[in-house]
């Protein structure tokens, strides 16, 4: 008995499984076509684009704070993610969610913590509380690892600074007006990195309860 079966020309599974760069090419095909699927729906979600009533773009003291938070990298050690386990709500308060960083860029999401999450902080303590804790955490945290920034009690902001960080975030999407970019240097002028950086914490987590 003669066999009549015969490879089929062209295109088979017989082909792609004996080439492996054909197997690659098309691998590589398939999880980005899939990713674009996956991802670009995002982007015009209102969920996760539009900001939870009550949030607002930064003041130009708080915008200034939150540079000198990024500066001093106070993110290595605090996360400002509040997942959405009981322990950690029972702690922190409310999980975190998208719409609450609308304004943030970069946000702060994260994972690291050596020291604690700091999304709820706002209004937590008194800023006074605040200078003293940087200044000597250990003044106000006896058994705290964090080290003190005194520096920022003298160091002034720059007026100067702040309207040009200002026009870049509303190029990206933060809706500050004409007329409070105008403000800016002088809602600032004579201000503390420290009176920033504590207004910056006392504006996280307050909108949403």
């Amino acid at each position: 008995m003669t066999d009549n079966t015969q490879a089929t020309p062209g295109f088979s599974h017989e082909k792609v499984e004996t080439s492996n760069f054909l197997m690659i090419v098309l691998i590589l095909l398939v999880v980005a076509i899939g990713g674009l699927v996956e991802i670009v729906p995002l982007f015009f979600q209102k969920s996760t684009t539009e900001a939870v009533t009550g949030v607002k773009p930064y003041t130009a003291l708080q915008l200034m704070g939150r540079d000198v938070y990024l500066r001093e990298g106070c993110y290595n050690c605090h996360s400002q993610m509040i997942r959405p386990f009981r322990a950690e709500t029972l702690r922190y308060g409310h999980y975190s969610v998208a719409g609450e960083f609308v304004y943030d860029h970069p946000f702060q999401w994260g994972s690291k913590r050596t020291g604690p999450d700091l999304h709820r902080v706002g209004g937590k303590y008194s800023d006074e509380w605040h200078r003293i804790h940087l200044n000597n955490p250990r003044d106000v945290v006896p058994e705290s690892n964090m080290p003190a920034y005194p520096w920022l009690e003298k160091a002034a902001v720059d007026p100067a600074e702040v309207a040009p960080r200002m026009q870049a975030l509303r190029r990206v999407g933060v809706p500050y007006s004409d007329a409070e970019i105008a403000a800016a240097a002088a809602d600032v002028k004579g201000r503390t990195e420290q009176d920033a950086l504590v207004a910056y914490l006392q504006s996280l987590g307050r909108a949403l309860k």
